[in-house]
């Protein structure tokens, strides 16, 4: 998001904790079938909600078979959290399109965009059949 690229060194040591990152200091290694990465050493103000630069992110990526991929991932920051917390899910493959993540100036506005092409539309279908659409 927001164009950043995170790298994931693998088979190495974390950073020393004073080296503080935007998106944390990354590290990943393979654990049989699975691709473990542990993310720590922060900035002051993580990118999640209201966790603290003692954030720890540890994901998991799975191949189940030749199509799914299963990612869980554990959050652990003492400074917020009485406990870690954990989520899942699960990838299928696809045929579709992945698009890139980009803002449009228009975001805020894309309600009103909306509604003012769905009366343009309407406007041209009344046009084309011979009524005023009023």
């Amino acid at each position: 998001m927001n164009h950043d690229a995170r790298v994931i060194r693998l088979n190495s040591e974390h950073d020393d904790p004073g080296v503080r990152k935007w998106l944390g200091d990354s590290i990943g290694w393979w654990e049989g079938d699975t691709l473990v990465v542990s993310t720590k050493n922060f900035g002051d103000r993580p990118g999640l909600g209201s966790a603290s630069r003692d954030l720890h992110v540890t994901e998991r990526f799975t191949r189940l078979d030749a199509d799914t991929l299963h990612y869980e991932f554990t959050v652990d920051d003492p400074s917020t959290w009485t406990q870690p917390w954990k989520g899942d899910y699960v990838w299928p493959q696809t045929t579709n399109m992945v698009y890139e993540y980009a803002c449009h100036e228009g975001n805020y506005a894309m309600g009103n965009i909306m509604r003012g092409a769905r009366l343009l539309e309407a406007e041209a279908l009344a046009a084309a059949a011979g009524t005023s659409g009023q």
